[in-house]
């Protein structure tokens, strides 16, 4: 358990402008709205366009969380972005929304890759990094544009996803109170192969080229369906008893926005209600690492999350990684 408690500030969110529906899609695949929605749930998504990207996006994300705390990059002494499709190897995108937001000069940033768990990674890390007494207040940024990755040539894989980014805020609890209640994560890379992006680069001409590998997302749904209905409801599970708490506790579940399908089983191992569950895919699509940011900060905004409650928050992605937090949202959080 952290030794120093944290509080759970503010949330932010933020999503390219053009909207791609599946009506749309169907102008460049052999597709129709019937056939994604009732495999995925989705019935649009949010796609960058022109010079939007990871960073862009990730940038207002971040600005969104400080305005609503009413905070400026100056206050923040730790970023981290959780990103697989960043803009820049480097500088990271860490680097990059510390310079855009303008924090003192010193501020650590950096990246961490987890695919779609990237938020809940960051969350466990953060905290580690605000209990070691060095840090007062956390910025994370989870953002990703894969549509700029998959092949948009394959329906199996390309109507599922959306870009997107979220953001939230934690610093040192004054009232001693812990909003982070329980975390649990999680990395399995012998499943790994079965969702994959590679990024080639050049070999130096005085050696032998390397063999060429498939620069787009791929991924085998099926055997990550399989994967993520055993896996997620244990990490669920595991969080609640480890922390003392029932399942009647627990107030809300906001699951990965990666397919309705899943959510409903996910939903029915955990027999939960419909009331508990929150789902904004339809408009979404994957957003990957800001999925479950994205959800929860809009479900506030909508009043179908009530403050105070308890949360859990779960995901999983590639490599594979997976995990689950239960926090405490405060009345007021936004």
């Amino acid at each position: 358990m952290s030794s120093i408690p944290v509080r759970i500030v503010s949330l932010g969110k933020a999503v390219p402008k053009t909207v791609i529906t599946n009506d749309d899609l169907t102008k460049i695949l052999d597709t129709s709205d019937e056939w994604i929605t009732t495999r995925t749930g989705i019935k649009q998504r949010h796609i960058s366009s022109g010079d939007e990207n990871s960073l862009t996006i990730g940038i207002q994300a971040a600005r969104d969380a400080l305005n609503k705390a009413d905070l400026k990059g100056e206050d923040i002494d730790l970023i981290i972005a959780a990103t697989s499709n960043p803009y820049n190897i480097y500088p990271s995108t860490g680097c990059a929304i510390s310079e855009a937001i303008e924090t003192k000069t010193g501020t650590v940033a950096f990246d961490i890759t987890a695919a779609c768990t990237g938020m809940i990674y960051a969350m466990e890390i953060a905290r580690s990094m605000i209990s070691s007494g060095k840090y007062n207040r956390a910025l994370l940024v989870a953002t990703d544009t894969v549509s700029k990755f998959v092949n948009w040539e394959d329906r199996s894989s390309c109507v599922l996803f959306g870009d997107g980014a979220s953001a939230m805020v934690i610093e040192k609890s004054q009232d001693g109170i812990d909003d982070i209640i329980a975390i649990d994560i999680n990395a399995d890379g012998k499943q790994g192969k079965h969702i994959t992006m590679h990024l080639n680069g050049t070999n130096c001409p005085l050696v032998e080229p390397a063999t060429p590998a498939n620069e787009r997302v791929l991924m085998n749904g099926r055997e990550v369906y399989k994967f993520v209905v055993t896996t997620m409801p244990d990490s669920v599970n595991n969080c609640i008893e480890n922390c003392g708490l029932k399942p009647e506790d627990i107030d809300y579940l906001i699951p990965h926005q990666a397919n309705l399908r899943i959510i409903d089983a996910l939903q029915q191992r955990l027999n939960y209600t419909d009331e508990k569950v929150i789902t904004n895919i339809d408009k979404y699509g994957n957003t990957s690492a800001a999925s479950v940011g994205i959800a929860l900060s809009e479900a506030i905004e909508q009043g179908k999350v009530k403050t105070p409650s308890t949360a859990i928050l779960c995901a999983f992605g590639a490599g594979m990684t997976w995990g689950s937090v239960i926090v405490r949202l405060r009345e007021g959080i936004y």
